[in-house]
């Protein structure tokens, strides 16, 4: 019975989804990796004797001291890095390719990252030697310390930019580190060397095989040192003498860092570590330590990746036809040297090393403003873009007055006088000239008074109004205020004339009658008085005896009339005789 058939294709995607879906999707993982590892799987990285050890098993010629130390270049002039792409014959029908990269002044230009940057080693994680260097801006980067393909713990010790990331308990590994003197530092160190606080190591990487010591091949010497144990490509000696993709690290006679990778795969290109060893001896190197090298060895010129990696990116869909880098752990950068302080305290910018100050500060760290106090006169102050001028005052040394118009800080805003104010440079106020008022100065004098401020009162004969601005009582008015007072005029002699006409009618006499009750009293009168005459003429025109008697008149003479008045003053008898007497018919 036949086989069924397989769809390859659904299989292949199958493979890609369990495998290829990572977070980096130009990375892939290890399973088919170029691991090139010096110790087995699941053991402990690096020797387990002490640092005695290797002092007690080194060559009599070396003392004591299991490093070499070397005075760092500090030419500060010259260009920070150099790089050379080389293709060299390696042995009769092989050829390497790599990078080669003279580092100037390194205790300033080179700095040993952790993985995607600071905390990388503690999470852990792994990261393309690209994007680590994006966290630093590095100008060249490669791969650096060994990791642990099964948690991605970096190994060894770690020091970045003088922070003490990782103490390996002193395990005898090849190191290499630059102190806060910039002492470059190469081999074999106890813990109590890693851990020095007198002259403290600021940056500081584990490798594995002592390449050069002092300008001489050391890799026997060292594969001793670091012991020999079984890997997973190998032993010990494999991972010496298997050809494959290197990095390494080391100095020149003038203290100059020499960063050196090749490309390569293992067994079947790049080169082994005699051959290294052999190849930057060629180059005048006095120290060198070897690196993680196999798929992670990786160089990244100018934030792009330089190199050809050797793992394979999806080996399931495509084979070995595309090659991607490695995810690894601590990276060698070389950077622009930093700034002190690193971003020149926000007044400018780190170039080579020196704050360029942003215009108004000067000095190294742009702390001290370009002008000085004394250009800035009586009206400024000395700041960072310069004389910074009082309100009402400009020009570079703050000696100017703002123009006619214009007043407050920079002199930007206008003035609104009018009249011919003049308007204050400071502030803005307005002082009017005499015969106006106002904040503006738009209002002239009230009517009585004149001059600066309105506050003289006219004396012009007969209450008359003066010239708002001198004072005159000869004044022709015009415009608006001889208007003004046109209509007062005219408002004041109606109410003048209102004013007279209640005064008189108060002072009218009031009658007693109406002119109708006077004019029927005299209708009567005249009548009564007509009546009267008519009376008189008929009783005047009537005959005497007409009215049917006749008078009886009697004469008495003046002596009777006083001898009547005798009689009253008499007493009652004679009274009585006297009557009788005096009797007449």
């Amino acid at each position: 019975m036949a086989a069924p058939s397989v769809n390859c294709g659904w299989l292949l995607l199958l493979i890609y989804i369990a495998y290829g879906s990572s977070e980096n999707e130009d990375v892939w993982s290890p399973l088919n990796a170029d691991i090139l590892l010096p110790y087995g799987p699941g053991g402990a990285h690096g020797p387990s004797h002490s640092h005695r050890y290797v002092r007690d098993c080194q060559s009599v010629t070396h003392g004591n001291v299991t490093y070499e130390t070397w005075p760092s270049n500090r030419d500060a002039h010259a260009p920070v890095a150099e790089t050379k792409l080389f293709v060299s014959p390696i042995r009769i029908g092989h050829c390497v390719q790599g990078h080669v990269t003279v580092v100037s002044n390194p205790l300033q230009t080179f700095s040993v990252l952790e993985p995607g940057g600071a905390g990388g080693c503690g999470k852990p994680l792994t990261e393309t030697v690209t994007r680590t260097a994006g966290t630093r801006r590095c100008l060249y980067a490669q791969n650096g310390g060994f990791f642990n393909t099964s948690n991605n713990r970096c190994l060894g010790n770690v020091v970045s930019d003088g922070t003490l990331v990782q103490n390996s308990g002193g395990i005898q590994n090849s190191q290499f580190g630059i102190k806060k003197d910039g002492t470059l530092v190469f081999g074999y160190l106890s813990q109590e060397d890693v851990q020095g606080d007198a002259n403290p190591f600021v940056q500081l990487v584990s490798g594995v095989v002592w390449l050069l010591r002092n300008g001489k091949v050391y890799i026997n010497e060292s594969m001793e040192a670091e012991c020999s144990k079984t890997q997973e490509t190998g032993s010990f000696n494999r991972f010496v003498n298997v050809v494959s993709a290197r990095t390494a690290l080391g100095h020149d006679k003038e203290g100059r860092l020499v960063l050196f990778h090749i490309d390569g795969e293992t067994d079947n290109r790049g080169m082994n570590l005699w051959e290294v060893a052999e190849f930057l001896q060629r180059q005048g190197v006095v120290n060198a330590v070897n690196l993680d090298g196999g798929g992670s060895s990786t160089f990244v010129a100018g934030g792009s990746l330089a190199s050809y990696p050797s793992d394979s990116c999806h080996p399931y869909l495509d084979g070995t036809r595309w090659r991607c880098p490695r995810a690894v752990s601590t990276v060698l950068c070389v950077h622009e040297p930093p700034c002190q302080p690193e971003d020149c305290g926000g007044r400018g910018s780190c170039v080579g090393g020196r704050c360029v100050c942003h215009s108004g500060w000067a000095g190294p760290a742009c702390r001290s403003p370009s002008c000085q106090q004394s250009a800035c006169g009586d009206h400024g102050l000395c700041t960072q873009y310069g004389c910074a001028c009082d309100a009402g005052w400009m020009g570079t040394n703050c000696s100017q007055v703002c123009p006619p118009g214009f007043y407050g800080d920079g002199c930007n805003q206008t003035c609104t006088c009018t009249n011919g104010g003049v308007c204050d440079p400071v502030h803005g106020r307005c002082s009017c000239p005499a015969g106006f008022q106002g904040e503006a100065c738009e209002q002239e004098c009230p009517l009585g008074f004149y001059g600066l401020g309105c506050k003289r009162e006219c004396h012009c004969p007969n209450k008359c109004l003066c010239d708002p601005v001198k004072g005159s009582c000869n004044v022709t008015w015009h415009g608006e205020r001889n208007q003004t007072i046109h209509t007062a005029s005219h408002c004041l002699a109606r109410e003048l004339l209102k004013t007279w006409q209640e005064e008189v009618e108060a002072h009218r006499v009031t009658p007693y009658f109406t002119e109708r009750t006077w004019l029927t009293i005299t209708v009567v009168l005249g009548m009564l008085l007509l009546a009267s005459a008519v009376g008189n003429v008929i009783q005047a025109s009537r005959k005497p005896g007409t009215a049917g008697f006749r008078a009886t008149y009697s004469y008495v003479p003046l002596a009777e009339m006083t001898a009547e008045m005798d009689y009253e003053d008499r007493p009652d008898e004679s009274k009585r005789a006297a009557m009788d007497s005096s009797i007449s018919y």
